[in-house]
């Protein structure tokens, strides 16, 4: 049975066989399922919980709406 990853900047699942894993030196492995994940997180160091495409937006999205 094959494994299924999340992206590690929109938390979508990448299917086996797809994506791209990113080691950095201190041994920390990201996996992104695009080229646009692994810019927004590598290269221009965004924030996901900013962008609505993303998980982590949707899921700060939903811990704001239940403390109002």
């Amino acid at each position: 049975m094959a494994k299924f990853y999340k992206c590690s900047f929109c938390g979508r699942e990448i299917p086996p066989g797809t994506g791209i894993v990113y080691v950095k030196r201190d041994g920390t492995v990201y996996r992104f399922c695009s080229s646009k994940c692994r810019k927004s997180m590598i290269v221009l160091k965004r924030d996901p919980r900013k962008f609505k495409w993303c998980e982590a937006y949707k899921k700060a999205r939903r811990a704001g709406e239940k403390t109002r």
